[in-house]
């Protein structure tokens, strides 16, 4: 089945999947949940995926397996920049073109699981059931994709490379942007707003 491209080569679903299972030593539902949502985002927007530079952006709502599917698929990645974790808890993300604005949200039908049981009766388990109906279900089946407005300025989320302060509270580098100008100082959001943490 064909997938999306790599390198200016068609990448096949079973080749996702099989990057998917390498990172995580199996594969899982969620894996091929991700990898579906990121593949069908790319024919939505009308990209060549994976992508090579940093023109789509993915909001991802849970963190885990799904989220490492839907980088494979993608390229889009925590550690490139190109993905933001937004802990909703739920298996869902938005795919954003950063050239054209034009985004999608791509979740799971509430009914797939029921389906790919319904799919694979003779399965071992519903956990079978779900990882091999999730390769085989038509997207329709499978998924939900709405297009959707960003409420977030994802220019400022993305921020410009190399921008370094350092706070006037904890004296630790701040990049990104992401300092708090606060009474003349430069403050990272934990000293401005509280961190998660306490030193002990």
């Amino acid at each position: 089945m064909e997938a999306g491209w790599m390198a200016g080569a068609r990448v096949s679903l079973e080749d996702f999947l099989r990057q998917c299972a390498r990172l995580h030593a199996q594969l899982c539902p969620r894996q091929v949940l991700g990898v579906r949502m990121g593949v069908l985002a790319g024919r939505l927007l009308g990209l060549q995926l994976p992508q090579s530079d940093k023109r789509l952006f993915v909001f991802m709502e849970t963190d885990g397996c799904a989220a490492d599917g839907v980088s494979v698929a993608t390229g889009a990645w925590v550690g490139r920049r190109t993905m933001r974790i937004m802990d909703y808890g739920k298996v869902a993300a938005t795919f954003v073109d950063t050239q054209t604005g034009r985004a999608w949200r791509v979740h799971p039908h509430p009914q797939a699981r029921q389906r790919a049981v319904a799919l694979l009766p003779e399965a071992e388990s519903p956990w079978h059931a779900q990882l091999d109906g999730y390769q085989t279900l038509p997207d329709e089946a499978l998924l939900v994709a709405e297009p959707v407005q960003l409420t977030v300025d994802l220019d400022a989320l993305i921020s410009v490379a190399g921008l370094r302060v350092l706070c006037d509270g904890c004296g630790e580098e701040v990049m990104n942007a992401r300092e708090i100008r606060r009474d003349g100082q430069n403050l990272c959001p934990g000293c401005a707003n509280g961190n998660y943490f306490r030193k002990v």
